[in-house]
């Protein structure tokens, strides 16, 4: 297991998080997030009530 940093910057709704990888960035807020990884990937986060939550990945 190799070590890894990751640095995250919020600028009002949107978050840029730099890592060893690169640079990925996000929109939204506690309920809905939408994220663009480093690697490109997009995915969708939806947070319910009670600790629940809902992730999928966009194409």
């Amino acid at each position: 297991m190799g070590w890894g940093h990751r640095k995250a910057v919020k600028v009002g709704p949107f978050r840029i998080t730099l890592s060893r990888s690169g640079v990925g960035h996000s929109f939204g807020g506690r309920a809905v997030r939408v994220t663009k990884t480093a690697d490109g990937r997009r995915t969708l986060t939806v947070n319910l009530p009670g600790g629940f939550h809902w992730k999928k990945t966009l194409r």
